[in-house]
């Protein structure tokens, strides 16, 4: 395809991603309509494929183009291990933006190594993926993207009986367990999501014993709810306070449908999907039968566990209804 520097070189297409309301980088936001604001793109519905490639000089382009299909059949095949030449027409280019706003662990061969291209002040300042030593909200998303990735894997480090259910119940038991190491006092322990430091590594296999995340309610204590409790909110009481807020606006959206992108969902079985959720300040990852896993930017790399109970399944499925199904 057409180059995107002054002096028309072509571009060497490294990988694509698609930026559509049912999938779309999350590091560019909390839902689609802000994804497509960071790119200074129209929301429409249609969406767009972002091509990700370098130069003759080496430089760092992101091509936006309108050919959604022809990115989409590219990155399927990509993923099935298929060659799969991708030459967008230059009539469907909508902009060229200098930089990549993910990090790419490869390089076009026989050009310099990627560095962001000249812009003299001219136009927009390259884009650049977000650091991997801090935390805040892209890498929050991040690491919540990564787990939905790989649901099998961090589910696995979960056991059922030591974490509070969202029904207010609590384990009885005070051995350690959760997505990672408890505390003493058996209330379960946080694991360390990715998207931080080491983000491009593979999940932790146990998290830190120190966790910062307050467990779950006390048995009969008085924010302990009881199972006739409506809102997974208000059922969750004596969790950690984000993990209610985020449940609470999760809960919302099932009211007020909140902007395309926000509620997304893939297929994991024949019987459930994993359903991707942000919010201001909140991630969640969740197998539609199975619990929910909570990111947080007031708790840099943790993951808190929220269990079933009998508020959170209507919740899932309530939140599955109002994301996008594509075929």
């Amino acid at each position: 395809m057409a180059g995107a520097d002054a002096d028309d070189d072509a571009l060497l297409v490294l990988t694509a991603v698609l930026l559509t309301p049912a999938r779309f980088p999350s590091v560019l936001g909390d839902d689609y309509v802000a994804a497509c604001g960071a790119l200074a793109l129209e929301p429409y519905e249609e969406g767009y494929g972002l091509v990700l490639g370098q130069d003759g000089g080496g430089a760092r382009w992101t091509v936006v183009v309108e050919d959604v299909s022809l990115v989409a059949v590219a990155i399927a095949a990509w993923d099935c291990g298929m060659e799969y030449d991708l030459s967008p027409d230059e009539r469907s280019v909508v902009c060229a933006l200098p930089g990549w706003p993910l990090a790419l662990a490869v390089a076009a061969p026989g050009v310099p190594a990627p560095h962001d291209p000249r812009t003299d002040g001219v136009g927009p300042a390259p884009l650049t993926p977000p650091d991997t030593e801090s935390w805040g909200p892209a890498q929050r998303r991040l690491g919540a993207d990564e787990i939905a990735e790989r649901w099998a894997v961090w589910r696995e480090q979960i056991d059922d009986a030591e974490f509070v259910r969202v029904d207010g119940e609590s384990s009885e038991s005070g051995e350690s367990g959760g997505a990672g190491e408890a505390g003493a006092d058996g209330e379960a322990g946080a694991g360390h999501a990715p998207g931080g430091p080491g983000a491009a590594e593979a999940p932790a296999a146990s998290g830190d014993g120190d966790s910062a995340t307050d467990g779950g309610a006390e048995p009969g204590g008085e924010d302990a709810a009881t199972e006739e409790d409506a809102e997974p909110g208000a059922a969750a009481a004596g969790q950690h306070p984000g993990v209610r807020r985020a449940l609470s606006e999760a809960l919302a959206y099932t009211n007020t449908p909140p902007p395309p992108g926000r509620i997304r969902s893939v297929f994991a079985s024949a019987d459930a999907r994993i359903l991707r959720v942000d919010g201001p300040g909140w991630s969640m990852v969740a197998r539609t039968d199975d619990i929910a896993l909570i990111l947080l930017d007031e708790e840099p790399s943790e993951v808190l566990p929220v269990g079933r109970g009998p508020a959170l399944p209507g919740l899932l499925e309530a939140l599955d209804a109002l994301a996008p199904h594509p075929a």
